[in-house]
């Protein structure tokens, strides 16, 4: 099964969490210090919510969340035949989960896009997108490109 991943910022965590449980009518998959994300059956969606004060409202990413290995090393390949160029990062921790994944670059509206597997769970969130000095979901200021995006 393949979902679309939306990563929101918001304000205040827990009044997020109340919100978006109401909405989608489900209990969240994971809860962890400044994130939230929540596995929604209909529609398929992942929603992570990542707790950024004064940025509430805003995107942070977006992604595809995959079944294996195989299927982001696929849509990748798939991609690079159509001239899209991408960033790996296989066997990153990012937003308290072990990852194989990439990043689309150049795109037409500086939007952040991964491809993305989780291959286990993690007790930390993670650091910095490999070559970047960001926080854990916060993209690197000034920059145009989605790889700068951390953790996801």
């Amino acid at each position: 099964m393949s979902r679309v991943q939306l990563a929101l910022n918001v304000d205040d965590l827990d009044t997020s969490i109340d919100f978006y449980r109401r909405l989608f009518a489900t209990e969240p998959a994971k809860v962890r210090p400044g994130y939230a994300n929540f596995a929604v059956t209909e529609p398929a969606l992942k929603l992570v919510l990542i707790e950024n004060p004064g940025h509430g409202g805003s995107l942070n990413h977006l992604g595809v969340e995959v079944e294996d290995t195989d299927t982001v090393d696929a849509i990748q390949a798939r991609l690079a035949a159509d001239g899209l160029v991408s960033s790996d990062e296989r066997g990153t921790t990012c937003c308290y989960a072990k990852q194989d994944k990439f990043w689309v670059e150049g795109t037409p509206n500086g939007e952040a896009w991964e491809v993305y597997t989780v291959l286990a769970d993690s007790p930390s969130a993670g650091g910095p997108a490999e070559g970047s000095d960001c926080d854990c979901g916060q993209a690197t200021a000034g920059s145009d490109d989605p790889a700068a995006v951390c953790c996801t």
